[in-house]
């Protein structure tokens, strides 16, 4: 990426700006990233899911379908104008009763609840102190939870990833698979 491009998009802040999620979320990423098929067997209706660093609600919807009416998804992200983009898809696809949109701090995700499922979609090379933060998501999985983690393979190297599976499992998680995720390196943990 080029030193003018990178730094208009990550600001000194490690946050990809709302306007540029459009790219990201697209007929092309529902074909390359379907929920339904890369989280088959580790979401079923009535389970609470998070979507970390949710964008626009790529995951958030899809995940909103497979918990069902008994589950909740909850889509949390920075910045205000991307959880109000999925709260419009959702009430456009009637999901939003299942959905509660969660505006992160800063320093912490400020969760407090127990889920059976997160994910976390290229968004943990964004974070400042990935250490931290993998201690707060392993805090609010139940035992036997899962977190599904994928990352840009175009920005993060495969040295890199392997740096987030030491300090996961130095937070108390376990590599369960390593999925086949198109465009990405992936890696799901169990509690």
């Amino acid at each position: 990426m080029t030193h003018w491009l990178h730094r208009l998009l990550h600001r000194g802040d490690h946050v990809c700006p709302w306007w540029l999620a459009y790219s990201f979320d697209n007929p092309l990423r529902r074909r390359l990233h379907p929920p339904e098929q890369l989280f088959a067997g580790l979401v079923k209706p009535g389970d609470t899911a998070v979507d970390v660093g949710c964008g626009m609600g790529h995951f958030t919807l899809g995940l909103a379908r497979m918990v069902g009416p008994q589950g909740r998804v909850v889509a949390v992200d920075l910045q205000e104008m991307m959880l109000a983009r999925v709260r419009r898809r959702a009430e456009k696809a009637g999901l939003l009763d299942r959905i509660r949109l969660h505006c992160a701090g800063k320093a912490s995700l400020e969760l407090r609840l127990e889920a059976d499922f997160v994910v976390a979609s290229w968004m943990v090379h964004e974070v400042p102190d990935r250490a931290a933060f993998l201690r707060e998501i392993a805090a609010v999985m139940k035992p036997g939870a899962r977190f599904f983690v994928a990352e840009p393979r175009g920005h993060v190297s495969a040295e890199e990833l392997e740096s987030t599976v030491a300090l996961a499992e130095a937070a108390g998680l376990r590599v369960e698979s390593r999925p086949r995720v198109a465009l990405s390196r992936a890696v799901v943990f169990v509690r």
